[in-house]
This record gives C-alpha cells, structure tokens and sequence, in this order.
C-alpha cells in the first residue's frame, strides 16, 4: 500500500463565512494578498484563506500545500497588471502565465512621490503599458499606474465607508485621483465634489464617471487648499485619502465638514493613536482607528474615522 502524505505548511490566514469566502478570495486575488500555493481550509460554516502575509484579523494556521504547485513571486493585481517589488523577468513570465486576464508584469521602482502622487514602474514581461481596467463592485475604473495614485487594496475600505452614507448625503473627496471612492460613493450620496491635483488623475476620472454613468459627481482639478474659499458648503462627509501628507490638510478638512459630520482621514503611522491628540486639538473625536494594511515592518497604514463636534 502507498501512503500519500499531504505536505503541510503553516501560513497566516484569514477566517470568513462560506457564503462571503468567493467575494472575499477575489478581492484578495486582486491585492495579490492570497496565497495560491496553499489550498483553502473547511471548519464548519467558515472558510479560511491563505495570506501571503499578516494582516488585520489574520491568524496562524497550518495548511495543505497544492501538489506541484509552485508559488508565484510576490505581487498586487490591478486590472490586467501585476506589480512585483522585484526585478525577476523569470518571476515574472510566470505570473504572466499563470492568468489568462493578466496582459503586463511590471516592477515598482521606489515609493509613490510628489504632489501628484504617482510612482515609476518598469515594464518586465507581457504589453508596454501602465494603463488597465479595473472591475470593483459592479464599476469599472480606467487606470495609469505611471499616472495616477490607484490602490486596489482599498476596495473594502470603499465598501465600508459606503454603509456608513446615508442617502442625501453632501460628500467631499479631497484627493480623489482617479474617482473609485466618489464614484462607488454617488451609490447612496446626494452629491460629491472630487478633487484633485493631478491634471492625468482628474482626466480619468471623467473619463471613469462616463464609463459608469455617474451624474453625480462633481469633478474639480484644484489643490485641496483652496477648496474651503471657492466651495460654497459644508460637508457631511469628508474622505481624506492621501496617507503620505494628509496631516497637512487635516484643518482644511475641518473647516469643509459641518458640525455633527465624518472625516475619513487616512494616513501611515508608526504607533496606534498617533494622531488622536492632533484631532482632539481641532474638535473631533476618533470612532474608529482600523489598520488597512501594512506598509514597512515599521509603518501601517490607518484610517481613523472622526466625529467632528456639533
């Protein structure tokens, strides 16, 4: 008789009700957060996915390896592109093999810079571009990785924030790139102003409202600065995605929300409630202090959510 034995390999993972695990696999999928190389855990009513690192809810558990499944270098997906940290061609052929709805493999060269937020990127396999689509929650959402700030990971983080908006709502997007948060947000707000700097992000945007037929946004090219002297409201929302500089913007935000309002404000930190005592200084109070994800082994990235006094 030959025994078969099953190779086992311990991994972080993230637990989720069967019925949700789909939508949740897919949504890691396009982070290039799940683990392909490790199959899915059955306990009960839940299923646990494999993670390529920790992450908020993430615990240890030993899974079974897919035989003869080698793993693919580490990468996030946004749209048809794969984003490695690493210049590996090898590595990278790979990737472009192993989807079918992958078209490049690129490599990230240094952090996302300058006051348009964007990033260079090296072409390592597959079509000469930066530009894909991306699907997220029913929307499609024209992307320039070279030219525009977009995260794929903060595709829950929209959802989230789109069950706290009440219907009728007046939102402000301070630093909307590319339209996902505006746009996924005009679901249930009455209307929202989208602003941005980046002349390329703003274009997209418009071009990303038509795509989805989104009437009611606001798009507006403008530093965030000058937003509280030419805008003629205040704001009952308030989401603040720049997480390298938005502290400088944070009493700006305060000025643009109404009293009793929400500031989405989102930023990297080095220590929980680093920026508490900054907010309490201006008239709000922190509801919510979540990790998004992680960004350096000293660094996360935080959303802290803010109840501006009446």
């Amino acid at each position: 008789m030959i025994h078969v034995v099953k190779r086992q390999a311990g991994q972080w993972g993230i637990r989720v009700p069967a019925r949700q695990g789909e939508e949740v696999r897919q949504a890691l999928i396009r982070e290039g957060a799940l683990d392909p190389s490790l199959k899915v855990l059955r306990e009960g009513p839940d299923l646990i996915l494999p993670l390529r690192e920790e992450r908020e809810g993430a615990s240890w558990f030993e899974f079974e390896a897919h035989p003869g499944r080698e793993p693919l270098p580490r990468h996030e997906l946004v749209g048809g592109i794969a984003i490695m940290q690493e210049q590996d061609p090898g590595g990278a052929e790979a990737l472009l093999k192993s989807r079918p709805s992958l078209h490049t493999v690129v490599s990230a060269e240094g952090e996302v810079h300058g006051e348009y937020r964007t990033r260079e990127f090296s072409i390592l396999a597959g079509k000469p571009t930066t530009r894909t689509f991306v699907t997220e929650h029913g929307y499609s959402f024209a992307v320039d990785l070279a030219g525009a700030y977009f995260s794929a990971r903060l595709s829950t983080e929209r959802q989230r924030i789109l069950a706290q908006v009440r219907g009728g709502e007046l939102v402000l997007d301070m630093f909307a790139g590319v339209g996902p948060f505006a746009i996924t947000l005009s679901k249930q707000a009455s209307l929202i102003v989208a602003s941005d700097l980046n002349p390329k992000a703003v274009a997209m945007m418009l071009e990303n409202l038509d795509r989805n037929r989104v009437e009611n946004v606001l798009p507006l090219l403008m530093d965030a600065r000058h937003l509280v002297r030419i805008l003629p409201w205040r704001f009952d929302r308030v989401v603040m995605n720049l997480p390298l500089a938005g502290t400088e913007f944070l009493s700006e935000a305060f000025r643009l929300v109404r009293p009793g309002g929400t500031i989405h404000f989102y930023s990297l930190v080095s220590a929980e409630r680093e920026h508490e005592a900054r907010i309490r200084e201006l008239g709000g109070t922190v509801t919510s202090e979540r990790v998004v994800r992680s960004y350096s082994p000293a660094q996360w990235h935080a959303v802290y959510d803010i109840l501006v006094k009446s």
